[in-house]
């Protein structure tokens, strides 16, 4: 059975991979720095809209808010995910066909990666590893253009994804938090940001119409699904989580060809080959060891499972899921697991 972190990883990869063929369809009468101003506010607004209603309905808060320590981080999401990331891709897939550049945003999952790796030292097992170098051999037989030159809008979707990659690691750092509260406030900031940004650069409004697309675009594609990949990296990690929305470029791929009747060359047949090859590796991948927990404490929505065996006082609600501040006991045990938010530990050599 697939995990429930895997399915939101996935679901959110496709949500994402969907939005690049439908922003490519705009882009012929959206200026690009306006189109990326117009998907976050979208995301943006149409999580708020979200927000209030379900404070309307008195819908209880089973995740845990934002506080005033996660601000840094908060601002530093805004920056590389929500302002240089989007700009880059809008730029890129101006002068990139829309089937390439869905498959190169493959790379966003190994800019991850390799940063969750490197940086923050999370663990990556051997089976992770082919499966990113499969993916990156894939990635760059799309780069190529001709015999001796990278196209440029390549360059530019590849310099997203390393923003991408910067942010899905800083977001790590928030994902205890409440998804929607997170994915609401960095698409408001980044879009009014934006705005203001392609304003003052001359651009034009485009026609209602072409607004609400934009924004229906952008709620699905970049709000929806930024709150279920922070769910995910709440389950997965941030190394994993970036390997399975590596799905995201075959879905945008696959609408591509059928929206924008873009050929289905047989360099993209063999690249979406590499990279489906790295995909079925990072998804059949089991990861299981003697591990130590050490004592914790932190707040997240959470059941009473193996990992929360704690007392309540009389101010916490009795139904589940609920979310609080608690602390964890030490504790040894072996079961098969992922970089979730009880299980960031060290590891000696290889553990896959």
């Amino acid at each position: 059975m697939v995990s429930k972190g895997i399915q939101l990883a996935l679901g959110s990869a496709i949500l994402f991979g969907a939005s690049t063929p439908f922003a490519k369809l705009l882009l012929g009468s959206v200026d690009p720095w306006m189109l990326a101003a117009l998907l976050y506010l979208g995301a943006g607004g149409g999580l708020a809209a979200v927000h209030l209603l379900r404070a309307a309905l008195n819908i209880p808060a089973v995740e845990a808010p934002l506080r005033r320590r996660d601000c840094p981080w908060l601002g530093l999401v805004i920056l590389f995910g929500g302002l240089l990331g989007p700009l880059a891709l809008m730029f890129g897939l101006a002068s990139t066909d829309a089937a390439s550049a869905s498959l190169l945003l493959n790379l966003e999952g190994l800019a991850t990666m390799a940063i969750a790796w490197l940086v923050f030292h999370e663990n990556v097992d051997r089976r992770l590893l082919v499966g990113a170098f499969s993916i990156l051999a894939g990635a760059a037989l799309l780069s190529w253009h001709g015999a001796r030159s990278f196209q440029p809008g390549a360059l530019l979707i590849a310099a997203a994804c390393l923003c991408w990659g910067i942010d899905n690691n800083l977001t790590r750092k928030l994902s205890s938090a409440d998804p929607v509260q997170i994915a609401m406030l960095k698409g408001l900031a980044a879009g009014s940001a934006n705005l203001a940004l392609a304003l003052g650069d001359g651009a034009g409004l485009p026609p209602p119409a072409t607004i609400l697309g934009a924004c229906v675009i952008g709620f699905l594609g970049y709000g929806v699904s930024l709150a279920m990949f922070v769910l995910a990296l709440r389950h997965l990690g941030t190394a994993r989580a970036g390997a399975y929305f590596s799905m995201a470029p075959f879905v945008g791929a696959m609408l591509a060809i059928v929206l924008l009747h873009e050929p289905a060359t047989a360099i993209l047949g063999i690249a979406g080959g590499l990279m489906a090859i790295g995909l079925w590796l990072h998804l059949s991948e089991r990861h299981e060891h003697d591990h130590t927990h050490e004592a914790l404490a932190h707040e997240h929505r959470h059941r009473h499972d193996e990992h929360h065996q704690h007392p309540h006082g009389p101010e916490t609600a009795v139904d589940e899921p609920h979310s609080h501040w608690h602390r964890h006991t030490p504790v040894a045990h072996r079961h098969p697991h992922f970089p979730d938010l009880h299980h960031r530990h060290r590891h000696r050599g290889s553990t896959g």
